[in-house]
């Protein structure tokens, strides 16, 4: 019993599966890239896994792809890079 309860750990998490659906599962669904995943990621777990230092970690992200848009330094890996528009 005790690998199954392991396994559940790894592979189904408490502070990714609540609400319905799982974090990475609503990611994939809505098409966010790399960062933009990460900070939804840290944003959705905080209350359940490592508190203020998941938002922490989300605010860091954030900060990070905000520069990178700002600064046309999206990479070719981070799908966010289709999302952004700078022309405007």
């Amino acid at each position: 019993m005790k690998q199954k309860e392991e396994c559940d750990t790894v592979q189904f998490p408490n502070h990714y599966t609540y609400g319905g659906i799982e974090v990475k599962d609503y990611i994939a669904a809505k098409g966010f890239g790399f960062r933009s995943g990460n900070i939804i990621k840290y944003i959705s777990r905080y209350r359940y896994k490592n508190g203020i230092e998941d938002l922490k970690k989300a605010q860091e992200v954030l900060r990070c792809l905000i520069y990178a848009i700002e600064h046309d330094e999206l990479q070719d890996w981070d799908s966010d890079k289709i999302m952004v528009d700078n022309s405007k």
